[in-house]
């Protein structure tokens, strides 16, 4: 469901609506995530070239097939509106609101061509589409395991937006709980554990160890959001841990970095944290959630399932039941 719900925000986002080759397109993208996610011998031994010759060129035939596919696919989504643009029956002012309007307008004043344009979209689907939904799922995981959080989370929602009956980004900041919530989920549980990797520009000696050039290096957000010697119980889940701190989101702290730090941390973290507030407060407040076959919270399975990005290793089921403010 969350999944479903992010892949049409997403495609609502980029194109302005849901087109009709999103049934096509979307499990490009779920491939792209499984492959770049995947284990390889060659990354073990990069120095065999019989290995890559026998393993990694086989891959990346495999890859190369499925981003030629994506691609012709975007190049279709784009000829239509180029073509709506150029129809007197197109509305004024529309192509504008959304991502890909905004590109073939920078295209047009702009050094932009179009394969710079299907980068940025095949990046905002790869990198927009689930991760945040990841966030919402395990935030309640979290919650159905640990009533009392739940109980106290709800009683903040249906409080702020009782008057209204409707869950709307005006209040959301209101929500100061919430916000601990989805801070301590982040911590556990970050979508990318791994962050993007990077590559040394030049020969470094960090703690000891000689970092050649040229190096890919990967970043252990997860490890790092659990250190023992900067969080108290690393392993329990307790948003009052963020009770009156000053540690953020930003990547200013360094023991805290769900969306990484500096000029290439995530792009898009505002973008992400929004639809993950809207979304999880909207689900506490419209429903009392109870899990199913008279499951304990204590038995609910939080095992992980490893890739570039971190989801549950089993789907989460959980019964809902309207609420009806009096």
């Amino acid at each position: 469901m969350m999944l479903s719900l992010g892949n049409s925000i997403t495609c609502r986002a980029a194109f302005g609506k849901i087109q009709k080759q999103e049934e096509v397109f979307l499990p490009f993208i779920k491939q792209f995530m499984k492959m770049l996610g995947g284990f390889s011998l060659v990354d073990l031994f990069p120095s065999s070239n019989l290995l890559r010759l026998l393993v990694a060129n086989a891959a990346e035939r495999k890859l190369k097939k499925v981003h030629s596919a994506a691609d012709a696919i975007m190049e279709t989504i784009i000829n239509d509106r180029l073509a709506k643009r150029s129809s007197k029956k197109a509305a004024a002012g529309n192509d504008d609101e959304d991502l890909l309007g905004v590109l073939l307008n920078l295209k047009d004043t702009d050094d932009l061509g179009f394969t710079e344009i299907k980068a940025v979209i095949l990046d905002m689907f790869l990198a927009g589409s689930d991760t945040w939904t990841i966030t919402v799922e395990w935030a309640m995981s979290e919650l159905m395991k640990h009533p009392r959080v739940m109980e106290k989370a709800q009683r903040e929602v249906r409080k702020v937006f009782n008057g209204k009956g409707v869950v709307d980004e005006a209040s959301i900041d209101r929500l100061q709980y919430l916000q601990l919530v989805l801070k301590e989920t982040l911590r556990l549980h970050p979508p990318g554990p791994l962050a993007i990797p990077r590559e040394s520009k030049e020969t470094v000696m960090v703690n000891g160890y000689k970092i050649l050039a040229k190096t890919r290096v990967f970043v252990n957000l997860w490890a790092i959001n659990r250190d023992p010697h900067h969080w108290t119980q690393p392993e329990v889940f307790e948003p009052e841990r963020f009770l009156n701190s000053s540690v953020d989101f930003r990547g200013t702290d360094f023991h805290y970095l769900p969306f990484g730090a500096g000029r290439r941390m995530c792009p898009g973290m505002h973008y992400g944290l929004a639809l993950a507030y809207l979304s999880l407060a909207n689900l506490i407040y419209h429903f009392d959630w109870k899990l199913p076959h008279q499951m304990k919270p204590e038995d609910l399975d939080m095992s992980e399932r490893f890739g570039i990005e971190v989801k549950r290793q089993k789907n989460l089921i959980l019964i809902p039941a309207p609420y009806h403010p009096r």
